[in-house]
C-alpha cells in the first residue's frame, strides 16, 4: 500500500507541474514573457511546488483513499504567472494558454494508455493505467468553468465583455465553490463519468 501511495503522489507531482509548465511555455510563445522572467518557464520540479496544493492536500487525500475514504483527488502547482494583457491578442490567447494545462494531460494520458498495450508486471501495469486515470482526472477537472480553473478561461473568452468582467469576479471565491462542491459529491458525478468515458475510448477500464 505504501508503494502504491508513493507511485501515485509521483505520477500526481508531476502532472501538475507539467501541466503549469504548459501554461507558461503558450503564454510565452504568445507574447507574455512573464513565466520566464519570474524564472518559471523551467521543467525544474522545485520551481513549480506550491507546499499546499502539491504536497500537503493531495497527501492527505491519497491516504483517506487508502483508508477507505471515498475522497476526490486533486491537487495543484504554483500558479504560472501570466500577463494576460501582454499576450498578442488577450481573449484569444488567454483561451489558448488556459486549454495548454489540460491538453498536456491529455497528451500524457494517451501516451501512457499506448503503453498498457506492452506486456508488463502487473504492478507496472497499475502504475501506468494510474497514470492515465490522473491526467485524465486533472484535464476533466481543470475544465470546470469555476474561475481560476482552466474551463474558465475558455468561457471568459467566448463571453460578451459585459458578462465576462463580472464572471472573472467569481474568482476570488473560487476555489471555496470548488470545496464545497468536491464535499458535496457533485465533483464525482460530474467529473469521475468523463474520465472514466475517456478511459475506456483509450482503451483502459480503470479497476
Amino acid at each position: 500500500m505504501i508503494l502504491e501511495i508513493i507511485s501515485i503522489a509521483v505520477i500526481l507531482f508531476f502532472a501538475v507541474v507539467l501541466h503549469e509548465y504548459a501554461h507558461g511555455w503558450v503564454a510565452y510563445k504568445l507574447g507574455d514573457p512573464t513565466a520566464k522572467l519570474a524564472g518559471r518557464l523551467t521543467l525544474n520540479p522545485v520551481r513549480h511546488v506550491d507546499p499546499v496544493g502539491t504536497i500537503f492536500l493531495p497527501g492527505v487525500l491519497i491516504a483517506l483513499r487508502f483508508l477507505g475514504l471515498n475522497t476526490f483527488l486533486f491537487g495543484w502547482a504554483k500558479p504560472i504567472p501570466v500577463n494576460f494583457s501582454r499576450l498578442n491578442n488577450p481573449r484569444r490567447d488567454m483561451m489558448l494558454v488556459g486549454m495548454a494545462g489540460p491538453a498536456v494531460n491529455v497528451v500524457l494520458a494517451v501516451v501512457a494508455s499506448q503503453l498498457t498495450r506492452v506486456p508488463m508486471p502487473v504492478d507496472v501495469y497499475k502504475f501506468v493505467e494510474a497514470a492515465v486515470f490522473i491526467n485524465l482526472l486533472l484535464a476533466a477537472f481543470n475544465m470546470i468553468p469555476i474561475p481560476p480553473l482552466d474551463g474558465s478561461r475558455l468561457v471568459m473568452g467566448l463571453l460578451p465583455r459585459g458578462l465576462a468582467v463580472p464572471y472573472s469576479q467569481l474568482e476570488r471565491y473560487g476555489i471555496l465553490i470548488v470545496m464545497v462542491f468536491i464535499y458535496m459529491g457533485v465533483l464525482d458525478a460530474v467529473v469521475l463519468p468523463v474520465v472514466e468515458w475517456a478511459g475506456r475510448l483509450l482503451g483502459v477500464q480503470f479497476s
